[in-house]
């Protein structure tokens, strides 16, 4: 399946964004002094309310970094894609030859030219 420039970063953005929302909220969670999350305020004694809400967050956290992945995945693969229909960018290659004339050898899938006087 190829993802579109749009779906990869929208899914990339969903994952970052699932890292802040639950990192808040488990924060809250640990910080909670109202008896929901622990027994008389000790964090010696949670309660089913935090281990619930605990399970949510990290179920979270797998769900928003493997959606979070497929959108990198995605962005990757197109940069890929663009790379491979680009013509090389100026520079030399370090493998490259001179041609018998001097000049710069030519690819083996490059047929030759021939000029008139040539054939």
């Amino acid at each position: 399946m190829k993802l579109s420039r749009r779906v990869s970063w929208f899914l990339a953005a969903f994952g970052v964004w699932s890292w802040i929302v639950w990192t808040t909220f488990v924060k809250n969670l640990w910080k909670d002094s109202s008896g929901l999350a622990f027994h008389n305020g000790s964090h010696a004694h949670p309660t089913a309310y935090f281990w619930i809400h605990l399970t949510l967050a990290i179920v979270s956290f797998l769900l928003g970094t493997a959606i979070g992945l497929l959108g990198v995945r995605g962005l990757l693969a197109l940069r890929r894609e663009g790379r491979a229909g680009e013509p090389p960018s100026g520079g030399t290659d370090e493998g490259a030859t001179a041609g018998a004339d001097g000049g710069p050898a030519r690819a083996a899938q490059e047929p030759p030219v021939l000029t008139p006087r040539d054939r």
